[in-house]
């Protein structure tokens, strides 16, 4: 009888199911940030470039060297 006592107080501890869905929002969390990272420095790049470009080919007159 003690073994199944011991089963019914198992089955009714929830203490690791909370541990695991911290877990996997913390997860997806972090997923979700790397990713956008990620987005944000291709498209920075991409914006610096055009910048680089435009910026280049502009000649400035009066200036004394």
């Amino acid at each position: 009888m003690k073994k199944i006592r011991n089963l019914r107080i198992f089955k009714r501890d929830e203490d690791g199911a909370v541990t695991v869905d911290w877990v996997v929002l913390t997860a997806a969390v972090v997923g979700l940030a790397a990713g956008g990272v990620a987005e944000m420095m291709g498209a920075s790049s991409k914006l610096s470039g055009d910048i680089k470009n435009e910026v280049s080919g502009v000649s400035v007159s009066g200036v004394n060297r």
